[in-house]
C-alpha cells in the first residue's frame, strides 16, 4: 500500500464547523437535521457557531444521522501519525 499518500489537512476547522460541513456535504438543512435526530434546530445552529459544545449524546445522535463516526465530529482535527516499521 504504499501507492498512496496522507492527504494534507490544509485548514483546522472547530467542532461546529465540521457538523456544519457534513451537514451540507449531505444536503440536508438544519431543520432536516433536527427532524433526523431531535435536536432543536435553535441547539443545531448553537453548535454550528460553537456556542453550545456537542456533548457525547449528541455527537452519537447527529453522527448516525450524518451517516458518520461521532468521532469525526468530536475530533476534527485529529491528525493520525504512522507508525515506520521498525
Amino acid at each position: 500500500m504504499k501507492s498512496y499518500r496522507l492527504a494534507k489537512r490544509m485548514i483546522d476547522v472547530s467542532v461546529g464547523e465540521s457538523v456544519r460541513i457534513i451537514r451540507e456535504l449531505q444536503e440536508l438543512s438544519q431543520n432536516d437535521l433536527a427532524e433526523l435526530t431531535g435536536i432543536p434546530q435553535s441547539t443545531i445552529s448553537a453548535i454550528e457557531n460553537d456556542r453550545v459544545q456537542l456533548g457525547v449524546e449528541r455527537a452519537k445522535a447527529l453522527a448516525k444521522a450524518l451517516k458518520c463516526h461521532p468521532a469525526v465530529l468530536v475530533f476534527p482535527g485529529w491528525e493520525v501519525k504512522q507508525e515506520t516499521a521498525a
